[in-house]
């Protein structure tokens, strides 16, 4: 597997935020594509975490201390959305992911990912409610899904919510610091995991009828942050973070082990070396890595029309990178990656329905960045 160091070429200062989206050159960085301008295009969030687009353009987006809000087509932001569970908001820990229903315009179902309180700890939930139709309150809401165990922890709870194609929902669960239980098929530390939009299992999961938890997809992962949907193939692909280095891009597969902790691209936080990928050849390998890392939380592929030649590429959001990694695919091969700088820990990326790219910054007055072609001078 080729790894190849990322260098921060350049870095963005804002100046105070915008609310009317103008394609000011002061406020652009530089691509290998041509110059992007960047606006503030909604503020005032508090560790934004999660977003996804509803029918009407509408933004829907979580954040961490467990507040569920909506981002209007022109940036404003609603007040909190009630009827959302309690959730553990302490570390890494707090309200997380969002999805919608693919039945969503019938029956109006949203999902949510949380850090969950119980006996023995915390460890993450899904549930899902209705969202009524002024998009005030959800109804209902019910958890489909408990990461086992709960543990002391207060670090990697993943997570990330996706649909596949089938209408299955794949969830990404981080091993909450217990590294060798993600070796252990028994529980649903560091998996993927695949249920039914009720939480029930598939029959045709990989474990189902074996030893292990039937809910698992893939196991051996540290925190998986980043997932999405090829959207030519249907297949899940992840991005996960390492410890010191060996940050990994994913396709996981049925039943596959991916190594960690007996192998990783990175090293031991104390230093230790871990032995690579390439010695067990029995994990199943990453299509790319790296280290430096980019601590990846979010990603898309890009689909639209507003950056052409970005189509069919990832956009990851980058935490230590401080900006977004578009990746080029070739195939299921890595064929190049930019990083573009924005100054700010990115945690989720969404496209817009008009094609541009928006970005979720991880900060106490969080914002959302709207990133599109910059006007020509």
């Amino acid at each position: 597997m080729l790894r190849i160091p990322i260098a921060l070429s350049f870095l963005l200062a804002f100046s105070a935020p915008s609310t009317t989206f103008a394609q000011d050159p002061s406020k652009s960085i530089e691509s290998q594509t041509g110059r992007i301008a960047v606006e503030t295009f909604a503020e005032g969030l508090e560790h934004p975490w999660g977003a996804t687009y509803l029918p009407d353009g509408t933004l829907l987006v979580t954040e961490r201390p467990g507040r569920l809000r909506l981002v209007s087509t022109d940036g404003a932001v609603s007040d909190p959305i009630d009827g959302v569970p309690d959730v553990l908001a302490d570390g890494q820990g707090g309200l997380l992911d969002v999805a919608l229903d693919p039945d969503f315009a019938n029956n109006r179902t949203v999902y949510l990912s949380y850090s969950e309180q119980r006996s023995g700890g915390a460890a993450t939930s899904v549930g899902r409610g209705r969202l009524n139709e002024n998009g005030s309150a959800l109804s209902g809401f019910e958890v489909i899904f408990r990461q086992e165990p709960a543990v002391s922890s207060r670090h990697h709870f993943g997570s990330r919510l996706v649909f596949a194609p089938d209408g299955k929902l794949f969830v990404t669960l981080g091993e909450r610091g217990k590294m060798q239980q993600a070796q252990d098929v028994s529980n649903h530390l560091g998996t993927v995991v695949r249920i039914n939009p009720d939480g029930s299992v598939p029959d045709d999961n990989p474990f189902v009828g074996k030893d292990g938890a039937d809910e698992i997809w893939s196991y051996g992962h540290r925190n998986v942050q980043s997932a999405a949907i090829h959207p030519e193939t249907g297949v899940l692909w992840t991005a996960e973070m390492g410890p010191r280095g060996g940050d990994e891009l994913n396709i996981p597969e049925a039943g596959r082990n991916y190594g960690w902790p007996v192998v990783s691209w990175g090293r031991h936080y104390s230093g230790k070396r871990i032995p690579d990928p390439s010695t067990r050849p029995e994990f199943a390998g990453s299509i790319h890595s790296w280290t430096p890392v980019i601590s990846p939380s979010g990603m898309t592929f890009y689909t639209g029309d507003m950056f052409a030649d970005w189509r069919g590429d990832l956009l990851i959001g980058g935490l230590s990178a401080a900006g977004l990694v578009r990746v080029r695919i070739d195939g299921e091969q890595f064929a190049g990656e930019e990083v573009l700088a924005l100054g700010s820990r990115i945690r989720d990326v969404v496209q817009a329905p008009d094609g541009a790219v928006m970005a979720l910054t991880d900060e106490p007055a969080g914002r959302i960045l709207r990133l599109a072609p910059a006007a020509s001078q």
